[in-house]
């Protein structure tokens, strides 16, 4: 079952369900799927799609953090809500632990010696933890190994 599919199937569900507040978040990844299947060559790839819903649930939590600081918690626990259904179609995410593993060992394969090579380090570490883990969590550790 391709990602989309998943989708649409979880679509139907919530709408048996008369979940109207999962299903706005289902529909919004839907939409979002729909125009990068427009925009490019008519299909989604699971990496594009992954790419979308965690752009979506970091904009969720954006959002979420907000409303918050703005005292308007009715509508910081509807994002909230659509930012954990949202999680349920990521993968799982790297503890600090092991981002911080990978941040060693590319710094030792790239050879860096100080702060000033941390784009040659990122670059390594982008690839390779893409939807893995957060990337101001990797720019944050790379700073900290590279400043030792």
């Amino acid at each position: 079952m391709s990602f989309t599919e998943k989708i649409n199937a979880d679509i139907k569900t919530a709408m048996l369900a008369k979940d109207k507040d999962r299903l706005a978040a289902l529909r919004d990844i839907k939409s979002k799927l729909l125009l990068e299947a427009t925009s490019g060559n008519g299909d989604v790839t699971e990496e594009a799609a992954i790419k979308i819903v965690m752009k979506l649930h970091k904009q969720r939590v954006e959002t979420h953090a907000l409303y918050v600081a703005q005292n308007r918690e009715d509508l910081a626990v509807d994002e909230l809500f659509q930012a954990k259904v949202m999680e349920e179609y990521l993968p799982k995410m790297m503890s600090e632990e092991e981002v911080r593993v990978e941040v060693i060992a590319a710094i030792a394969s790239t050879g860096a010696k100080g702060p000033q090579e941390m784009g040659k380090v990122m670059g390594v570490l982008t690839g390779k933890l893409a939807g893995k883990a957060d990337g101001k969590l990797i720019s944050t550790l790379v700073k900290e190994e590279l400043a030792k």
